[in-house]
């Protein structure tokens, strides 16, 4: 066997191993190594990875352009335009901007400590090589100590704002009915503020509230005009009554004179007149009594109709409030209603002894999808796979949107080997129905993995080992379904 000289060859640079390697390595090997920055930059060299791993040449193109126009170009502005500034103006000129500009935008809300760092861009820029820089590094020194202790004071103090604020909502959830539409939003709001969430949930949670309490009080003061009216209802019926009451107590007063007269008659004549009275005096009775039922029927009927609109608004309400657990995008159900639904059936299955089935999904290359059909094309691919699961789901299972492309299935009393069947009916179904958007077909598949509970298992714990099957079906080539065992 010849002598393989390899072991003996002194290890390159990476650099040198990602050039032998040929130009098709020279990409990816950008993306690991930004990957490993941190902040922005590392998280563009991930989705540079990402797109990588998925040929989405239009997205690393995107990326790219984004890095260059970003990160790049002010660097290049910053040279001179005659010859390259020496190392350490490049270096001063970098903090100039950082310490000047960034820092003091960032320091708006404390005006002394805002000063200060404009101050500092000043003198930075103005630094001479041979100069003291003494000064200057006690000054940065102190600005950071300063920003330092303010923004540990600043982040103390937000703690306890949120913190004070979650014991306002404890109280206020404690002091609701069970049923009340309210205690849904609060619970909302507690779950977010605990989730240290950023302020793009906050905006869409803020938005979303705002939506439900206007169609909320919209609602209510239809709830509020209806008891309204039926209050009028019930004050026109009592009156109605008390009219009917007056005209028998006066009925009662002339029949009472009429026995006297007839027993002060003296003659056949005085008693028929007498008889006649008698007589027209009870059919007057009788039409008014006739009118006063129709009247409280018909007051009977108004407030129960006004009965009936109320039931209908307040469950309208409770509608309304159930919208903070479904997606708005799918109508599936969120994550909160997931959660909500999962305990109920859980304890049910622990109480009859039935199998309980979860099954996570996820929608294979969906980043080439958004890219091919845009994100109203994926929006729609998004919205069919629900539609598909409903419709070939029975009426007691669940679907979930469980975060972007990732779906969760609740099938409960479906045994394991079922629930596989399911799920592969459901690849099937979407397989032979594509979405439609603008006149295009688009083909959805997913991969899948399949778990059943076992006896006092945990909602977190099924749901990993579903997602470990699901991940395992991506590994082994995508669109398939895994069961874990």
């Amino acid at each position: 066997m010849p002598f393989d000289p390899s072991p003996a060859v002194p290890a390159r640079d990476p650099a040198a191993a990602t050039v032998a390697a040929g130009p098709a390595a020279v990409l990816p090997a950008f993306a690991d190594g930004m990957a490993l920055l941190p902040g922005e930059l590392g998280g563009l060299g991930r989705r540079l990875q990402s797109a990588l791993r998925e040929d989405d040449w239009r997205t690393c193109q995107r990326l790219l352009h984004q890095f260059l126009d970003k990160y790049l170009r002010d660097f290049a502005a910053s040279l001179d335009a005659g010859g390259a500034l020496v190392e350490s103006d490049q270096l001063r000129e970098l903090l100039r901007q950082a310490v000047g500009v960034a820092l003091a935008s960032l320091l708006q809300p404390l005006p002394a400590l805002a000063d200060e760092s404009s101050a500092l861009g000043t003198a930075l820029k103005q630094w001479r090589p041979g100069s003291d820089l003494a000064p200057l590094a006690r000054r940065v020194r102190e600005l950071c100590h300063q920003v330092g202790v303010h923004a540990g004071d600043a982040a103390e103090q937000q703690a306890l704002m949120l913190s004070l604020f979650d014991l306002l909502l404890e109280n206020l959830f404690e002091l609701l009915d069970d049923g009340s539409w309210l205690r849904g939003q609060v619970s909302v709001v507690r779950e977010l503020l605990a989730g240290n969430p950023d302020r793009q949930t906050l905006e869409a949670t803020r938005q979303g509230l705002r939506e439900l309490a206007y169609q909320q009080g919209l609602l209510k003061n239809g709830i509020d005009q209806s008891k309204d009216a039926m209050r009028l209802m019930m004050v026109s019926f009592v009156e109605r009554l008390d009219g009917m009451a007056t005209d028998t107590g006066e009925y009662q007063c002339r029949l009472e004179a009429h026995m006297h007269a007839i027993r002060e008659s003296r003659t056949i004549a005085d008693l028929g007149h007498r008889l006649e009275d008698v007589l027209d005096d009870t059919a007057r009775l009788q039409q008014q009594a006739l009118r006063s039922r129709e009247q409280m029927l018909a007051a009977r009927a108004e407030v129960e109709a006004a009965e009936a609109r109320i039931r209908e608004l307040e469950l309208q309400l409770r509608d309304v409030g159930d919208l903070l657990r479904s997606d708005p995008l799918t109508g599936a159900l969120n994550r909160r209603g997931f959660e909500e639904l999962y305990e109920t059936e859980a304890a049910r299955a622990e109480r009859e002894g039935r199998p309980l089935s979860l099954v996570v999904l996820d929608l294979d290359e969906f980043g080439r999808l958004n890219a091919r059909h845009g994100h109203a094309g994926g929006d729609a691919a998004l919205r069919h796979v629900v539609a598909t699961a409903n419709a070939g789901l029975r009426a007691g299972d669940a679907v979930c949107r469980h975060g972007g492309e990732e779906f969760v299935l609740l099938l409960p009393g479906t045994p394991l080997a079922e629930a596989r069947a399911v799920v592969q009916r459901l690849q099937k179904l979407l397989a032979s129905q594509p979405a439609v958007h603008e006149g295009q077909r688009i083909t959805v598949a997913f991969s899948a993995g399949v778990a059943v509970r076992q006896l006092g298992e945990s909602r977190e714990h099924l749901v990993r080992r579903a997602d470990r099957a699901m991940y395992q079906a991506k590994h082994d080539g995508r669109n398939r379904v895994v069961v874990a065992h």
